[in-house]
């Protein structure tokens, strides 16, 4: 019977993954990410929908999501070429420290007065939508085939691979303080030198060692270096966290340099972790699809809606245009699409599982609003990226 019961799990497992796949590829052919037919399947699989299944585990929700994530910011560093980074190491940086933060003030005082929210409940939902999705922002950009003039495309790519450390560093400190309300936010200042320093020291160490061991070792192709790929992507993330720093800027630098390295297994390993991030996808969105309750979603169509479009059409554009201001190889136009462009994906769902975790009052809300606004941001958003580009005359 077990046996039976062994053989069952695994179709079952096997058919919901291609399904999943099959989901995910014709919501691209309709213009959306695929990431809404991922979610959508996993809808239809939960509690609400003709699978029925009951799933209600935030826990081991967020888990599997930080397993993907941290693959999915590996490959997305591995297809990175450094000369881009380099280039828009300024502009990307700010977007992805002070962007998130004004992004994440405008959405916190809109949840204050659309929500009711308190002070630091609504700081903690800006911090969870802040920052934008490198999932979503990798798979729209290179599956849609846009071909983007100057610097455009170099900027939203190394921005997304870059700013949920931020988003996660802040999601972190508002979790402590509305757990020590006595604690002075300036406390918290050297543990974010810490985190992004140590973080930073681990990605670029573990980003050097993975070729050097694959060409010493003799690991030419496939097989053993597909294995080496996956042990380095996460003993950069654990170690990093290990020693205080942030894993998931650990993974992304880690990718970037050993992707930017010169070793014979580079190009297969490469594909292969490209395969392991759209796996990572296709597990994190069905599994946060399971964890919805579409009725839950009712109560917050109004206030989502609201935090939406701000999001969308106040915070992002502001950000953008305070921390470009700078940069004059970027105009109006330029500065247009990268706000556009920004899209939300698993990393603010993935983050809105930390105050559900925490207990922190009002985090049902903040996870079912997250949720909301990232599935009409991908909506709106998603199909009309090159359309986008298109009206604002930024394709090559």
């Amino acid at each position: 019977m077990t046996f039976f019961n062994t053989e069952l799990t695994l179709l079952i497992l096997g058919v919901i993954l291609f399904t999943t796949v099959l989901a995910g590829t014709l919501s691209s052919r309709f213009g959306f990410p695929a990431l809404i037919g991922f979610i959508g399947l996993g809808i239809l699989a939960g509690v609400e929908g003709p699978g029925g299944f009951y799933f209600e585990n935030f826990e081991l929700t967020q888990g599997i999501g930080i397993a993907c994530l941290l693959f999915i910011l590996f490959s997305g560093g591995m297809g990175t070429d450094w000369r881009d980074v380099r280039r828009m190491a300024a502009p990307a940086l700010l977007l992805a420290t002070i962007g998130v933060v004004i992004s994440a003030a405008i959405v916190a005082l809109s949840a204050i007065f659309i929500l009711g929210f308190g002070p630091l409940q609504g700081a903690l939902l800006g911090a969870v939508i802040a920052s934008t999705d490198a999932a979503a922002v990798f798979a729209v950009l290179r599956s849609s085939g846009l071909d983007l003039h100057g610097d455009v495309p170099a900027l939203i790519e190394t921005e997304s691979g870059s700013n949920d450390p931020m988003a996660i560093f802040l999601v972190g400190a508002l979790l402590f303080l509305i757990e020590s309300p006595s604690a002075s936010p300036l406390q918290l200042a050297p543990d974010f030198v810490i985190q992004m320093v140590m973080g930073a020291i681990v990605g670029v160490g573990i980003g050097f060692a993975m070729p050097e061991i694959l060409k010493r070792g003799g690991y030419q192709q496939g097989g053993l270096a597909f294995v080496i790929s996956i042990a380095a992507a996460l003993i950069a993330f654990g170690l990093a966290e290990v020693l205080a720093g942030n894993g998931f800027l650990a993974s992304y630098l880690a990718g970037i340099v050993a992707g930017n390295r010169t070793y014979a297994a580079r190009d297969t390993v490469s594909g292969f972790q490209d395969g392991m991030a759209w796996l990572s996808q296709v597990v994190m969105f069905f599994t946060l699809g399971l964890l919805v309750t579409p009725s839950n979603l009712a109560p917050v169509i109004i206030p989502g809606l609201s935090i939406t479009f701000i999001l969308m059409f106040v915070a992002r554009p502001l950000s953008v245009f305070i921390c470009l201001a700078p940069f004059r190889q970027f105009d109006w136009r330029s500065k247009l699409f990268v706000s556009w462009a920004g899209l939300r994906g698993a990393v603010p769902i993935v983050l809105a599982t930390f105050p559900m975790v925490a207990g922190v009052p009002g985090a049902f809300a903040i996870f079912n609003v997250v949720f909301f606004v990232v599935l009409l941001s991908s909506i709106i958003q998603g199909p009309t990226i090159k359309w986008a580009a298109d009206r604002l005359g930024v394709r090559s």
